[in-house]
């Protein structure tokens, strides 16, 4: 009597098929945990491979290209020389100096071009689209990124550069103007569909007070969804200045491979990732400082990544907002 009316007030039974759930939750616990130590390992791997040979770069010689041996290469004379010279006889100059200006000024430029154009895309598809411009247009945006490298790069050389010549504009061949405009439009689908996202992701309650306190949508969307969606649309720029500062065909196409120490965006200039893809085509002895010179130019772009990032989680943890 007792246990049957234990039965009836709805005492609980055993869960049908709870090992297998629980079963197949570890799996996956452990699914993910391999894909994290994969990642972990591979950003070891990649930091002591950098890290041994670029140590080797500045505390031994290394040989010429015409095999004569050279002295070791100096911290302070590698970070401010302004002469980027590794092939030249008797004596290479390595101051890396002219290839990071290079990088900036290309990753400059093609953020002029992608922050505007980006949130601006961004503003739009997430405040005044409809529903079907938006599944019409963001696939479209987004395109842009499954697009090769390399033809943005054959795009800027043959046609971009030509039509700047035609409106008047004097520049080289190879320039870092028109690397700069077409990594831009490269960098933009990055910007404007996580920042879309990020404002889409804000609570409709806070464009409803909005509205009705008398604020028109441009307000609301500048003053309201902007700032509260400003963490993730931090990290949408960062992610873009990320990829803009790493890329290699566009500007290895596009914009040349003369490490100039200039500002001057007309004129050819060599980025960091230039060097090291156009250095380490394999007709390059190994035992050569321009060959050691590829570990310390990736070490110093992986350093900088670094601090990028560091400052993109800092930005990301001050204007990051919680909605409950």
């Amino acid at each position: 009597m007792e246990a049957g009316s234990h039965s009836a007030m709805g005492a609980p039974g055993p869960i049908l098929g709870a090992p297998k759930r629980r079963t197949g939750e570890k799996v996956i616990q452990i699914l993910l945990v391999l894909a994290a130590a994969i990642s972990v390992l591979t950003t070891v791997g990649i930091v002591l491979s950098l890290a041994g040979e670029t140590f080797l770069f500045f505390t031994e010689g290394s040989l010429t290209r015409s095999g004569q041996p050279t002295a070791p290469v100096g911290v302070f004379d590698f970070l401010f020389g302004t002469t980027w010279a590794p092939q030249a006889t008797p004596e290479p100059s390595l101051g890396v100096l002219p290839l990071i200006t290079g990088t900036f000024v290309v990753s400059g430029i093609s953020l002029v071009v992608a922050i505007p154009l980006g949130l601006a895309a961004a503003i739009y598809l997430a405040e005044y689209s409809s529903t079907r411009v938006r599944k019409l247009v963001k696939p479209v945006l987004e395109l842009l990124a499954g697009i090769p490298t390399i033809v943005f790069g054959f795009f800027a050389l043959v046609f971009f550069t030509p039509l700047l010549k035609d409106l008047g504009i004097e520049l080289s061949s190879f320039n870092a103007l028109s690397a700069g405009v077409i990594m831009g439009f490269m960098v933009l689908p990055t910007i404007a569909s996580l920042s879309e996202d990020a404002m889409r992701a804000v609570p409709a309650s806070l464009r409803e007070g909005s509205f009705g306190l008398g604020a028109s949508r441009l307000q609301t969307s500048l003053r309201v969804v902007f700032p509260a969606a400003l963490s993730g649309i931090v990290a949408a720029i960062v992610l873009g200045v990320s990829r803009a500062v790493g890329e290699t065909m566009i500007v290895l196409i596009a914009g040349g491979i003369e490490p100039n120490f200039s500002l001057n965006p007309t004129i050819s200039l060599e980025t960091m990732t230039a060097f090291i893809a156009n250095t380490g085509k394999g007709d390059v002895p190994a035992e050569t400082v321009q060959f050691k010179a590829i570990f310390a130019v990736g070490a110093l772009l992986f350093l900088i990544t670094l601090v990028m990032n560091a400052i993109s989680i800092r930005f990301v943890r001050k204007y990051r907002q919680v909605y409950e």
